[in-house]
């Protein structure tokens, strides 16, 4: 209970910053985590173990995006209803939410293992690194089940503002991820597929921990297995809001599919350079979206309590905070960015090609701080589909328009990079309008 942070009441800033801090280091450490597969099988196994491993990252996104978006509906619910003190609907909402991600999680790992072989050759996965990259993938597939739940069991902790607990568990697994990567990799010999075994093995111990803890927890949100049952109301709420959100995601990681395959087309030495770069840069990411969530999860929480015109307030706090960590990570990023890539290989083209990667992203992250915080202000009032509607728009559409049409004329790394500060441009402008025209603070709560 220590770790709850009242959403209604105190100061405002501070108690974001309390918020989206420990969610901003969350995603680090996991992206930390998953660097150290990339780290491991590059320095040990050679480049292309690290190319088989990247090479699969869009299509891990897209299978799992989809539940993340769900579970992005199962906060702002459950932060909704929290702010009613509806301890009932809580409880309804909490065993709802872990149902959709055990049922999500085994129907899609059965689907995943079908289709990841021929999903691969229309990726353009290289012949080299082709039995590697099946082989991670595979096995990864395998632990899907229980990485919805730890995304699913996250929700549910930070709708009633805790966002440290899902870090500690994360911590705990994560440096076991690293112990056993290096133990799969450098004592047993295997290659990728033994980065995949530590990640399954890590995101069952952290999911597991956290299943543990809400079984004890406070009544409210407490797991009892005999209450695991789809309440329909609650679910159609859920659904309303995560179903566009996961819709989204999934055309936002298809549209990076594409992509990836133009990248992919460019050799090995480009598709190194773009893991490594990818690794790195998402941490910056990972700092816009804590501040997303915390906007998401606060407007939720006032919203259901009626509290609207606080709502804006939010807004506001969660910009200029946000503004403020992302220049000073993307700048010590970008200070230390060669030394970072070195990290992962030695070869310097990669490093060459994966700075230049890191420097077209970041000159977009303006507009994706905007996306990520204005599109969480919107889901926070339940409107998921507008946000939605506009990056699949501005974002999906353009990129596989730019792939398809404009890639071909002139086939080069910084014609495929550049297309990312241009979509998110027009969707930054288009979301921001949205939000002026809507006025989502004229809205009345509907239980």
């Amino acid at each position: 209970m220590k770790n709850e942070i009242d959403m209604l009441e105190g100061h405002l800033g501070r108690n974001i910053l309390r918020f989206a801090l420990p969610l901003a280091v969350t995603g680090i450490l996991q992206q930390l985590f998953n660097a150290a597969d990339i780290v491991v099988v590059g320095r040990f196994v050679g480049n292309g173990a690290m190319a088989a491993v990247g090479s699969n990252s869009p299509l891990i996104n897209l299978l799992v995006n989809l539940f993340v978006g769900i579970s992005l509906g199962a906060n702002v619910v459950m932060a909704q209803f929290a702010g009613r003190r509806d301890k009932i609907r809580i409880q309804q909402a909490v065993h709802t939410s872990i149902l959709i991600a055990l049922i999500g999680g085994f129907t899609f790992m059965i689907l995943g293992e079908l289709a990841a072989e021929p999903v691969l050759k229309l990726m353009s996965v290289p012949d080299q690194v082709f039995p590697m990259a099946l082989a991670y993938l595979r096995i990864y597939l395998l632990g899907l089940p229980v990485i919805l739940l730890y995304n699913f069991e996250s929700a549910i902790y930070r709708s009633q503002g805790n966002t440290r607990t899902p870090l500690i568990c994360l911590s705990i697994s994560g440096v076991i991820n690293v112990i056993l990567n290096l133990f799969f990799v450098c004592i047993v010999g295997m290659t990728a597929s033994g980065v995949a075994l530590a990640t399954v093995i890590a995101n069952l111990i952290s999911s597991v921990m956290l299943l543990v803890l809400l079984r004890e927890g406070p009544e409210e949100t407490r797991i009892h297995f005999s209450k695991l049952r789809l309440y329909k109301t609650v679910l159609k709420k859920i659904l309303y809001i995560g179903l566009p959100s996961g819709i989204q995601s999934m055309m936002f990681s298809l549209a990076n599919i594409i992509v990836q395959s133009a990248l992919n087309s460019l050799g090995t030495t480009v598709m190194a350079a773009s893991s490594a770069a990818f690794n790195v840069e998402v941490m910056a990411f990972f700092v816009i979206n804590s501040f997303g969530q915390a906007c998401m999860t606060f407007t939720g929480n006032n919203y259901g309590a009626g509290k609207s015109e606080r709502c804006k307030k939010i807004l506001w706090a969660c910009i200029l905070e946000d503004i403020a960590f992302t220049v000073l990570s993307c700048g010590l990023i970008l200070l230390f960015g060669k030394e970072i890539l070195g990290l992962f290989t030695t070869a310097p083209k990669v490093i060459s090609y994966g700075y230049l990667r890191m420097m077209i992203v970041f000159s977009a992250y303006v507009f994706t701080l905007v996306n990520e915080t204005v599109s969480g202000y919107l889901r926070g009032f339940g409107m998921s589909i507008i946000p939605a509607l506009t990056a699949v728009i501005c974002i999906c559409v353009l990129r596989l328009l730019w792939i398809f049409f404009v890639f071909p004329k002139d086939p080069t790394f910084v014609m495929v990079m550049i297309v990312y500060p241009i979509s998110l441009g027009l969707n930054a402008v288009a979301i921001a309008i949205c939000a002026l025209v809507l006025k989502p603070s004229k809205r009345k709560y509907n239980v």
